[in-house]
Formats: C-alpha cells, sequence, structure tokens
C-alpha cells in the first residue's frame, strides 16, 4: 500500500503498490517502454485519418485511444516502476517527497526518450505520410489560441491528471483495484477538454517526441512547461490541502 498521507518522511512505496529503491534501472527502462507504447498508440490514432485519407478517427478515437492505453499500462506496469509515464507526474511526487529525486531525474529522461521511439514507431508504420501529412500527431496551439490561453489550458488539464493519480494511487484510503481506471478516464476527459484548443498533449513526454520528430519546435516549449507547472500544483494541493479531509460527522 502507499504511505500514509500525512508522513513526511521518504516514502517506500510508490504509485499502484510499486517498490521505490528496488531495480531502479529496471523501473527506469519500464517508463520508457510504457511511454513508447502510450505515445504510439495514441499518435497513431491521430494520424490515422490524414496518412491513410481515411476520417475513421476524430478526438474520439484519440481520447479513447490515450485513456484506455493509459488504463492498460498502468495495469500491466503499475507494480513495477508506478507507472508514471509523464514527467509531470514523476516531478510533482518527487517535490511532495513521494519519490526520490535521482530516481526522478532518470524517469523523466526514460519518459522523454520513450516519447520519442513511440513517435518513430508511428512514423515507421505509417511511412512518410505520417510526418508530412499528419506531423506525427504533433501538440501546437489551434488558430486563435494564444501562447497564454494553451498554457493555461496545459497547465489546467494536467492539473487534473496529476490531482486524480496521486489521489487513488498514493492515498492508502482509496480502492486500489479502481486506480488504473480512474487515471485512465482523467486523462481522457483531461484530452477531450483540451484537444481542440492545444492538442491535449496533458504530458511532455507525449509532445517531445512527435513534436522534435516533426520539427514543430516552436511551441514546443508550452508543452513541455505548462504540463509540469500544472502537475506539480495538482501534488501540491492535494499534499498540503486535501489529503488530510475526513467528510464530517454525523
Amino acid at each position: 500500500m502507499a504511505t500514509s498521507r500525512t508522513s513526511r518522511e521518504a516514502p517506500t512505496t510508490g504509485l499502484y503498490g510499486s517498490r521505490i529503491g528496488q531495480n531502479a534501472g529496471r523501473a527506469a527502462l519500464t517508463e520508457f517502454v510504457g511511454t513508447a507504447i502510450l505515445v504510439f498508440v495514441g499518435t497513431s490514432t491521430v494520424v490515422a485519418g490524414p496518412a491513410t485519407g481515411k476520417t475513421l478517427y476524430e478526438l474520439l478515437g484519440v481520447v479513447l485511444a490515450f485513456g484506455l492505453t493509459l488504463v492498460a499500462l498502468a495495469a500491466a506496469l503499475g507494480h513495477v516502476s508506478g507507472c508514471h509515464l509523464n514527467p509531470a507526474v514523476t516531478l510533482g511526487l518527487a517535490v511532495t517527497r513521494r519519490f526520490p529525486w535521482p530516481a526522478a531525474g532518470a524517469y523523466v529522461v526514460a519518459q522523454l526518450l520513450g516519447g520519442i521511439a513511440g513517435a518513430a514507431a508511428t512514423w515507421a508504420a505509417y511511412g512518410s505520410a505520417a510526418r508530412d501529412e499528419a506531423v506525427l500527431g504533433a501538440t501546437t496551439p489551434q488558430e486563435g489560441v494564444s501562447v497564454g490561453q494553451a498554457f493555461l489550458v496545459e497547465a489546467l488539464v494536467t492539473f487534473i491528471l496529476v490531482l486524480v493519480v496521486v489521489s487513488v494511487a498514493t492515498d492508502d484510503r482509496a480502492e486500489s483495484a479502481i486506480a488504473p481506471v480512474a487515471v485512465g478516464f482523467a486523462l481522457a476527459a483531461a484530452i477531450f477538454a483540451a484537444g481542440p484548443l492545444t492538442g491535449g498533449a496533458v504530458n511532455p513526454a507525449r509532445a517531445f517526441g512527435p513534436n522534435l520528430l516533426a520539427g514543430e519546435l516552436s511551441s514546443l516549449w508550452i508543452y513541455l512547461l505548462a504540463p509540469v507547472v500544472g502537475g506539480v500544483l495538482a501534488a501540491l494541493v492535494y499534499d498540503r490541502l486535501l489529503s488530510s479531509g475526513e467528510p464530517p460527522e454525523a
């Protein structure tokens, strides 16, 4: 189970019952593989229409692809690495001392490299059209969306995701069996909200790989920084304000 919600000591367990400090190298490798799978499945769904000329996948398909994949990965890999798959999650946990900083650095590097690998797999699967016609599903602010608006939206939706992650996967009062489903649904909801405005990255690693390989670099800083701001804020809000709450007595 997760550490006590009021403890400020270094935790020994991470998300989904994973063991912090055990097999750190393999845990980072798991983060690389999991992030690559998430980015590959999600961006493949994004590029499928433009790359093939078929309009099978719209926003709903993209939402389901990312959300359902995260559910499956959290259930399959959560006990190994905690299945962060997102630098905003890792850094939020590290800031609130629920995850060690040295391991956080390794996780973030693994996640960013996983984002590149996932985008490369999409490119390989769908061919040159995936990059030329659909820019590998890279996330950019939509027409009419200002830089400030895009930053705010990405921070807000990542706040939602990380708030759910830290509440259901670190608090021993939460039902552990439902945690992967809650987290996947939170990601789906975030993409629903942000997709029409920013593309809904909700994850620096998800943006980093596709944007880097597609050469869409002008707004990449938004997708690297805004989710981290939102994720760290969510972790702090839960840790300092919400985690010690109890329902009122009758």
